[in-house]
């Protein structure tokens, strides 16, 4: 059972790794693409080419290999705006992936570099996130309060695994929101208008990781009404080391550079520097430039297949799990169990049956590849009172039978430990 709309065997074909076999021979079901996704014929041929034919560093180089490669690298830059809604290109800040590009920018928080108001923090000032994120979502406040003697809060999360939203909890003494567009454990995707609302009300600037998001639903930096916006390329077909962090020109013009070196200057002196403008005030050194543009081809494959198409095929994914798992005795979803508002992650837990051992037998008997673990989420499970979960993700590859073999994977793993 497939979408009668979406060709999912013809996109299969462009993914070489689903025409290999395990061992003994069995096929490859991979349920992981929350961690990392596979990589299309396109995005390994396009870097492939340029590492074989163009390859030079950019911006500095003048022949015709640094010319090819430059428009190249910034060539990307103008494809992931579009794809993304930026208004402007200079808006798009080249990390080597999501966690750098937090890190970026809690590193202005605080920083005497960086005398906009909107960035001076203290002791009795304020930084908001969620139970919910990721660690890379939380250790660069943690660092950051550490810093500056500031206060950390965060939202809770329900026992349907929902924020549990509390405009209260935002103060006039907060200067940073920071939370999750859409969880990579629960799924959920949470409702950032109605906090950034919130944040802007008290004149708190809100930021939001985007790395689930991005590459599953239409996203449009204009609509989101967030002032930052970070994600990475591994999570949506493009290659590792490359990931962005996208924020309103006016913020970053303000924001002193996160590394220094070459390529992020304007001019330097023995005593001091003058800095490029954005965006590469915040790109110092030779870049990831291969893995740059291999996004770029990984943002053309998404848009000829369609965002939108991808959403509806993940859709009809998510609700045919849901159904199917609820056939698994003792099988618990740890999140929501609708549709509603939530995206092709589902994690769950098996009374009595560690998800180490969920995870090695699905593999080993199966070849089901799934996640197991806190997934870089441990206060999220720690609040669910339980130390991992198998998580399953899902991506526009995916087939119904391939959740097929997921659960008849499972019942066998409850046989094993009966």
């Amino acid at each position: 059972m497939t979408s009668t709309s979406f060709d999912v065997e013809k996109i299969r074909k462009d993914f070489p790794v689903f025409s290999r076999e395990l061992p003994d021979g069995r096929p490859l079901v991979y349920l992981d693409s929350g961690n990392s996704s596979q990589k299309p014929n396109q995005v390994i041929e396009t870097m492939r080419e340029h590492l074989a034919l163009h390859y030079s560093n950019v911006g500095r180089a003048m022949h015709v290999l640094g010319a090819e490669s430059t428009d190249a690298y910034e060539g990307a830059r103008d494809k992931i705006a579009g794809f993304v809604g930026a208004p402007s290109r200079d808006e798009v800040i080249f990390t080597k992936n999501a966690s750098e590009a937090l890190n970026l920018l809690a590193y202005s928080f605080g920083n005497p570099a960086n005398t906009d108001p909107r960035f001076t923090l203290g002791p009795g000032d304020e930084i908001v996130i969620s139970e919910m994120e990721h660690h890379s979502n939380i250790v660069p406040w943690q660092l950051l309060a550490q810093r500056t003697g500031a206060t950390l809060k965060w939202f809770g999360v329900t026992d349907e695994g929902r924020l549990d939203y509390d405009p209260a909890l935002i103060t006039e003494r907060t200067k940073i929101v920071s939370i999750a567009h859409q969880s990579n454990v629960l799924g959920t995707v949470n409702p950032v208008a109605e906090v950034a609302a919130r944040a802007h009300e008290v004149g708190a600037l809100i930021a939001l990781d985007a790395s689930q998001s991005v590459p599953h639903h239409p996203v449009d930096m204009t609509e989101l009404g967030a002032d930052f916006v970070a994600f990475t390329g591994h999570k949506m077909v493009g290659p590792s080391g490359i990931g962005v962090l996208w924020g309103r020109a006016e913020l970053l013009e303000s924001m002193p550079p996160f590394l220094g070196g070459g390529e992020m200057i304007e001019a330097v002196w023995m005593d001091h520097s003058t800095y490029a403008p954005i965006p590469h005030k915040f790109e110092a050194g030779t870049p990831p430039i291969v893995e740059a543009i291999g996004l770029g081809a990984a943002v053309d494959y998404l848009t000829e297949v369609g965002l939108d198409a991808i959403e509806a095929h993940e859709r009809e994914l998510t609700a045919y799990a849901l159904e199917a798992l609820r056939e698994v005795p003792t099988l618990r979803v740890i999140g929501p169990e609708t549709l509603e508002g939530r995206g092709a992650t589902v994690s769950f837990t098996l009374e009595g049956i560690h998800p180490h051992d969920v995870g090695q037998i699905l593999d080993d008997q199966f070849g089901v590849a799934v996640r197991v673990g806190h997934h870089c989420a441990r206060p999220l499970h720690l609040r669910f009172g339980i130390p991992a979960t198998t998580r399953a993700s899902f991506y526009l590859y995916n087939t119904t039978g391939e959740i097929d073999a997921l659960v008849r994977g499972l019942h066998h793993v409850q046989k094993v430990f009966a």
